[in-house]
């Protein structure tokens, strides 16, 4: 099967410029292409508009790529002088307006310089296939997909690819796979009907939230509370999705949606544009790209204040965090309690709710007959922790179809057809979902996708604990899941890995690897039961803590066999401790990493600071000598630096060049156990070495630097502390001439640092503000 090694996008707007900084990101060449500006002159001003995206690329908050550097992949061209170039392309992406008559003028301009069997595709987002390719050449035709993304396109994993039976089969898997396998996206192949999948539910269900708001007098902040966590939906709910995408947005996407949806389609029956919403777009309210929407800081005020609008009255007030009974009493497990309270809160989450659930079953089979791959759009798309099917299935199918007949609702064939039944079960050994003709088909990952779920859906633990749990992942490979409170490490999570390392020296497994499936590989060591420690005086079990972290991540390193860490989302702390004395990483491209304990006073006691020093002394791009390992470890541990994607941990040195990263989540734990496997011939241990470290002269240098900061205001007096423990581990402590230092010898510098500034009473008050507030005490 061919590849794709370059790519054009067209259209460097927000979208545009988005794609192509994705796929820079995955390592290929992208040529991204808009119009010149008028009365430009020479080739670079001509270009501008596109280099100007470029640019904006490289600042953008959140960032749109995942090293800086990859922005020297994308190149700058313009619609005029430079569409001769697609002949180098293998994929040709449109991303311009969404205009038939303008986007097929362009096809018709790029059909003359693409070369033969280059794949063209439109990003958009309400046409239809069928209309974008009508009056092309079949020639054309044949090698045209629409192939939506969703914005940001490196954060929003769902692709929505649409095809035809006049496209070759070949022609679309290869754009798959690269989607896949390169760009990290979940791809779903949609049937070519307005709106597709995601957002076919999506604006269905933000439209009657909105409506159902203002008929019943919620309040914004009510609303985004209820339909939020009890669902598995982000905390921003409805209006406050709605100010980050953009209300400008709406009235089009919307329009467009009621001219092409047919006449019965229940959309129509919740259309409306509230003339609340076209005032704040005339105002100047679009959203946080504006001057605020549905939420807004308060304008001319020196503190951050929150406002929300109300929806009655179009005043905004200071916005409340509401403490709304019944969401409490759900949580985040059992939706369904919200649906059955009498309150008015209650009966807006069912009229919200239940009209989207439903509205997402009366799809079934005509827009998708792929029930798994609904709920997969909104998850990917949207961010919901569970899609519709998988929300039906928590409330009772039984139950919602009741409620719904009550209130003489007509109730979705598919729904019909469940009955008493779920929609997903498990079933000897495997996982099973409802097919539309009324049958249950076993659920198969893709090819090289292993999934935990699916390993535990058929075996058992081999070994389990409150905190951490062993499964086998056959072919002699054992797997450790951490599924503490975000992850957090404890002793029960060091038990197991104790354990685990104990099991495989003495038995048939080979190798291990250490994943979950959370959001977060680990938050770090939790840090609640040092507060409660240190707040009772209970130093010894500190010290016990620090002294039983440092001996098992020891014997993890030096054991005889490959131990694999394969990390996504957040891996900080005590868990970034645990990367870096792993034999190998398999990152999912979305890492983020480091050794952030100074935020709350301390320093790294499992042996972070030792294995940093290891890492950047041996490195061969870094500067021979005592100080310059010890002053980039230094500012990396002391300012509590963060890599923001697995491209910058391995700039940080926690993860190496010889690591692997994977840019799709799904993949990463096959990865991983691949690369186990591969080093389990021939294995040998690392062997400890020796250090040579500054010694006193080192700690005085970086002790000075740290001062200047304070008398500027930039450091507190607790930094200082915090520094001066770092600085004394990092410089080797009172080393002899030779400044040689054993591993041995700087774990002992930790620890002994570690405990005398848990003993601090202001780390104690980092401690408890971070644990009440989330986030470290600056001052």
């Amino acid at each position: 099967m061919k590849g794709v090694n370059k790519v054009a996008v067209i259209g460097a707007g927000v979208m545009g410029a988005g794609i192509a900084a994705q796929i820079a990101n995955a390592g290929v060449s992208v040529l991204l292409f808009d119009r010149p500006p008028e009365n430009s002159g020479d080739k670079e001003e001509r270009n501008q508009i596109a280099k100007n995206a470029i640019g904006k690329l490289i600042k953008s908050n959140p960032a749109a790529l995942m090293s800086k550097q990859n922005a020297n992949r994308i190149t700058p061209m313009n619609t005029e002088d430079d569409l001769e170039l697609l002949a180098d392309c293998d994929w040709v992406i449109e991303a311009i307006i969404e205009d038939v008559g303008i986007k097929q003028a362009l096809y018709k301009k790029i059909d003359k310089f693409r070369k033969k069997g280059a794949v063209v595709s439109s990003n958009t987002s309400t046409l239809c296939r069928e209309q974008l390719v009508a009056d092309l050449p079949e020639s054309f035709r044949r090698d045209f997909l629409i192939t939506h993304f969703f914005n940001p396109p490196r954060y929003m994993r769902l692709l929505e690819l649409v095809s035809d039976p006049e496209v070759s089969e070949e022609q679309c898997k290869r754009i798959e796979r690269f989607c896949d396998h390169s760009l990290g996206k979940g791809v779903v192949h949609c049937k070519d009907t307005p709106g597709f999948l995601a957002n076919r539910i999506g604006i269905f269900w933000l439209q009657c939230a909105v409506v159902e708001a203002m008929k019943q007098n919620i309040s914004i902040e009510v609303a985004d509370a209820v339909i939020g966590r009890p669902f598995g939906i982000p905390k921003t709910g409805v209006f406050a999705l709605l100010d980050m995408v953009g209300l400008d947005l709406m009235p089009h996407v919307l329009s467009s949606m009621s001219e092409s949806l047919p006449p019965e389609d229940p959309f129509h029956g919740i259309y409306q544009e509230p003339e609340l919403i076209k005032t704040l777009i005339a105002d100047g309210y679009t959203g946080r790209k504006g001057k605020g929407g549905f939420y807004r800081l308060k304008p001319d005020s020196v503190e951050k204040i929150k406002e929300a609008i109300n929806l009655k009255t179009g005043e905004y007030a200071k916005a409340e965090r509401p403490a709304v009974a019944i969401v409490k009493k759900a949580g985040r497990k059992n939706p369904r309690k919200v649906l059955e309270d009498d309150s008015l809160v209650g009966r807006y989450a069912w009229s919200v709710m239940s009209k989207t659930l439903a509205y997402a079953a009366s799809l079934v089979p005509d827009v998708s007959d792929d029930i798994e791959a609904v709920d997969e759009a909104m998850r990917l798309g949207y961010n919901w922790k569970y899609g519709p099917f998988e929300l039906l299935d928590q409330i009772g199918v039984e139950w919602f179809c009741a409620k719904l007949r009550s209130e003489k609702t007509d109730i979705p064939t598919v729904l019909k057809s469940i009955g008493k039944g779920k929609f997903y079960r498990k079933s000897k050994g495997f996982r099973e979902v409802f097919g539309h003709e009324g049958q249950y088909l076993k659920r198969s990952p893709n090819a090289g996708v292993l999934k935990l779920d699916d390993i535990k859906a058929r075996s058992k633990a081999v070994m389990r604990n409150p905190s951490a749990s062993l499964w086998n992942l056959d072919d002699d490979v054992l797997c450790l899941e951490f599924h503490s409170k975000m992850n957090s490490l404890n002793l029960w999570t060091l038990s197991m890995m104790d354990r685990a390392r104990e099991k495989i020296e003495n038995s048939e497994y080979k190798a291990l690897v250490v994943y979950n499936d959370g959001t977060n590989f680990s938050v770090g060591a939790n840090i609640g039961l040092m507060s409660v420690a240190a707040r009772l005086w209970a130093y010894p079990f500190i010290d016990y803590m620090v002294r039983r972290g440092q001996e098992i991540y020891k014997a993890l390193k030096f054991a005889p066999f490959p131990v694999v860490s394969a990390p996504s989302g957040l891996a900080l702390g005590g868990a970034c401790e645990l990367l870096l004395h792993s034999d190998a990483v398999q990152a999912h491209a979305e890492t983020y990493t480091g050794l952030v304990e100074v935020g709350v006073g301390i320093i790294p006691g499992w042996g972070g600071c030792k294995e940093m020093m290891c890492r950047w002394s041996l490195a061969p791009d870094v500067p021979r000598g005592p100080m310059p390992a010890v002053s980039k470890v230094f500012e990396l541990i002391g300012l509590a630096q963060v890599a923001k994607s697995a491209e910058e941990a391995r700039d940080m040195k926690i993860i190496r060049a010889s690591d692997g990263i994977t840019m799709n989540r799904d993949r990463v734990l096959a990865d991983a156990k691949e690369r186990a496997l591969e080093m389990v011939s021939g294995y040998r241990p690392p062997t400890a070495i020796d250090l040579t470290l500054p010694g006193e002269s080192g700690k005085v240098a970086l002790d000075l630097a740290v001062e200047g900061f304070r008398k500027s205001g930039k450091a507190t007096p607790h930094d200082v502390v915090v520094s001066s423990a770092l600085s004394t581990i990092l410089s080797g402590g009172d080393t002899d001439m030779t400044g040689k230092i054993t591993e041995d010898k700087l774990l002992e510098l930790e620890r002994k640092a570690f405990h005398t500034l848990c003993r601090h009473p202001d780390t104690i008050e980092r401690v408890h503000h971070m644990l009440k507030t989330g986030k470290p005490l600056r001052n």
